[in-house]
């Protein structure tokens, strides 16, 4: 399992950066970057260098965190999954990919994906004295019109990229990036409702072309969830003083909120039933939602069973319960 805070060498080179660079200029710049994401408008504000710094700062840690958290549940199911090469799309920043060397110590190749040549830069850089990404590849462009020119690659992952296209081209996008991967796909996107609705069409679409789902869900049914219910996964980071700053936040902590979906070509050995909200912690019983491969189920674990009820203390929101696969 690897941590959800930044690495040391990533943070070491974030914090570079920030010397001599304008906390409040930082935010104001995050700040109308953030809003036009909301927006529909994706990555298109991020024109100059002093935005991509800006954009870094204010979502690396997060969308690390959301990444880290994706692989942590995916290698709880992929036990012996050893990636030698990793093709990252929509890259950014490059701040998959750094999750990804902190998962997989295999990796030996990394391949980045972007349509912005300013983040482009920004990754390299931040990249240039990183002991694993030190020679990375940045490839600059569309990334479903370049994905055809790149070789197949051992993991692919696509984090908060899918949510900026329309729904023909995540169509298109989804299926070439699983053309791309030769054993996982990883797509993470924002835990909201359209961010849900966007991983269930992936998933869908991906199934009926044969791929097998290693997590969070324990099988390729439909989701059985019913609105306004959605599945959705929750990581907290702390924040650093800087990252205060420029989020222009109070709390030394922030809460992600994201969806993923890990699939596979070949089926999973083992799947999990994974815990679908904070399990309730009575005076006589653990009670929590679970989603199992035969659908939703409640479970209740009387503290009368001792060491059932020990285990289910340590079940967090978004954990795999093997016992019940």
């Amino acid at each position: 399992m690897i941590s959800p805070t930044l690495p040391a060498e990533l943070k070491a080179a974030l914090d570079g950066k920030l010397q001599g660079f304008s906390r409040s200029d930082a935010a104001q710049r995050s700040q109308k970057i953030s809003t036009n994401y909301r927006s529909g408008g994706g990555s298109g504000t991020i024109k100059s260098e002093a935005d991509a710094l800006a954009y870094a700062l204010a979502r690396m840690p997060a969308t690390y965190a959301a990444v880290a958290a994706s692989l942590n549940a995916f290698t709880e199911i992929a036990l012996d999954f050893a990636p030698e090469t990793l093709l990252d799309v929509g890259a950014g920043p490059g701040t998959a990919s750094w999750a990804a060397a902190e998962a997989f110590p295999s990796l030996q190749d990394f391949t980045l994906l972007d349509s912005s040549a300013t983040l482009s830069r920004l990754a390299l850089e931040l990249a240039h004295d990183s002991t694993r990404l030190a020679e990375c590849r940045y490839l600059p462009g569309d990334a479903g019109g370049n994905l055809a020119e790149v070789s197949q690659a051992d993991l692919v992952v696509a984090s908060y990229v899918i949510g900026e296209l329309s729904e023909a081209d995540q169509r298109k996008l989804t299926e070439a990036m699983w053309a791309k991967a030769r054993h996982a796909l990883i797509v993470i996107e924002p835990g909201t409702p359209a961010g849900y609705a966007r991983i269930l069409a992936l998933r869908q679409q991906l199934i009926t072309a044969g791929a097998y789902v290693a997590a969070p869900c324990p099988h390729e049914k439909p989701c059985p969830l019913t609105p306004p219910d959605w599945c959705h996964f929750n990581q907290r980071l702390p924040r650093t003083q800087a990252h205060r700053q420029i989020k222009g936040a109070d709390v030394p902590f922030e809460d992600e909120r994201f969806i993923y979906v890990a699939l596979t070509r070949a089926a999973p050995a083992d799947r999990a039933a994974r815990v679908l909200a904070p399990p309730d912690a009575g005076k006589v019983e653990i009670t929590a939602k679970l989603c199992t491969a035969y659908g939703v189920e409640l479970a209740k674990v009387p503290r009368r069973d001792k060491a059932a009820y020990a285990s289910a203390r340590r079940w967090r929101w978004g954990d795999a319960v093997l016992s019940e696969s």
